[in-house]
């Protein structure tokens, strides 16, 4: 589905997509891993990807059943080579407020990968 650069869609669709979570059964852990990491992605999309611009759309899909749930979050923005981003818990970066993101998605999510061009966040948590 394609939603507009704005905090209150992607909380709209946030919510849809943890029905669909609950509905299939996850527990709670799962639930506020998923929670975290979906923010995470579409704060990304909006404020990084996007860069708050309201004539460009987010892309989110998700494909949940009872054994996994994938989402997929797409912004229109240049990308980004996730291997740059500095890492939040070195020393010289923790005033810095860049790649906690990244970080919190990688810590609660099963598997997080990003397209060659670096607009596209694809996660997968199992519902365990």
């Amino acid at each position: 589905m394609q939603i507009p650069t704005e905090l209150t869609a992607a909380r709209k669709v946030e919510e849809r997509l943890l029905s669909e979570v609950a509905r299939h059964g996850y527990g709670e852990a799962s639930r506020f891993a998923i929670k975290l990491a979906v923010e995470e992605g579409l704060n990304n999309a909006i404020k990084h990807g996007n860069r708050q611009d309201p004539k460009k759309s987010i892309e989110v899909s998700f494909d949940i059943d009872g054994s996994r749930a994938v989402i997929s979050i797409t912004d229109e923005g240049l990308g980004f080579d996730p291997a740059l981003v500095p890492d939040p818990t070195a020393d010289e970066n923790l005033e810095k407020p860049c790649g906690r993101g990244i970080m919190l998605m990688r810590a609660y999510m099963d598997e997080v990968r990003f397209n060659d061009r670096g607009n596209q966040v694809r996660m997968m948590k199992r519902n365990t």
